[in-house]
This record gives C-alpha cells, structure tokens and sequence, in this order.
C-alpha cells in the first residue's frame, strides 16, 4: 500500500494533455450520442434490397465488358487479327454472362 502511495505521477506534455481530452470528449459523444438505429419491418426486404443493388452493379461490369467485346471485334475485323478476334469474341461471352447473371441464377435454382 505504501508502495502504490510512493508513486510518482506521469507528467504529460500540454500537448499530450490537449490529445488526451479531445481523445476522451470524442469517446464520450461517439458513446451517449448513439442514435438507436431501426429496421425495417421485414428483414428479407432489406436483404433483397441489397442483392438487388449487388446485381446491379454487377450487370453494369458486364455492360461495360460487352461493348469492350464489340469494340475488340470491329477492331479485330479493320486490322484481320485473329487472336484479337478470339478474344473480342470471348470478351464479349463473359460481358453477357455476366450482364445476365442474376437470371442465370434464378433459372438455375429454380427461384
């Protein structure tokens, strides 16, 4: 107990203290200014929600991806590359799998 009594205190810079409260003050709004947060009222709603925006994003790679397709073919057809044609051609596969995705998925699992 005497030893705990003998202790010297840490000094701190001005600094260090200016740090230190701006630390402490930031933990104590982030804590008792949290806002309760409310779900909707059907969970899978929200999760069809999000899934129908993660498809959309993903049929827009495959747009972007199809008309890079077309773009590497009518390239390939003015200059009669064939190995560039091959890959407009499979470029322009993956675009509309892509592109078509969610409906492949659906068909696949019946949904």
């Amino acid at each position: 107990m005497e030893e705990l009594m003998k202790m010297k205190h840490l000094k701190m810079s001005k600094k260090m203290k200016c740090l230190f409260t701006v630390y402490a003050v930031l933990v104590c709004c982030m804590t008792f200014g949290a806002l309760p947060v409310y779900a909707a009222d059907d969970p899978l709603t929200v999760v069809n929600n999000l899934s129908d925006f993660i498809f959309g994003l993903i049929r827009a790679v495959g747009m972007i991806l199809l008309g890079f397709g077309i773009v590497q073919i009518g390239l390939s057809l003015k200059s009669h590359d064939a190995s560039q044609r091959a890959n407009g051609f499979l470029t322009l596969a993956g675009g509309v799998i892509i592109t078509f995705a969610k409906e492949i998925l659906n068909i696949i699992t019946g949904g």
